[in-house]
């Protein structure tokens, strides 16, 4: 009976962290700005268009490394 208490807990905090997920990708396509960045790759030829956000990437990477450090180093 314990395992199943624990696994219910793992089943909401996962349903959780995909509702904000879900939130954060809809509210990214508002945020002015992001996916145009100077440091993004962006190769349009006749028939190909190629596009990286490196610096779009980059950015969100150090913000969400910061905040799970902040969330997750307790002391």
């Amino acid at each position: 009976m314990h395992d199943f208490n624990a696994f219910g807990k793992i089943l909401v905090m996962l349903g959780i962290f995909m509702t904000a997920l879900g939130a954060f990708i809809i509210a990214a396509g508002r945020i002015p700005g992001i996916g145009r960045l100077p440091g993004d790759i962006y190769i349009q030829r006749k028939n190909f268009t190629f596009y990286f956000p490196l610096a779009s990437s980059l950015i969100i990477s150090v913000i969400l490394s910061l905040l799970f450090w902040f969330i997750f180093n307790k002391k």
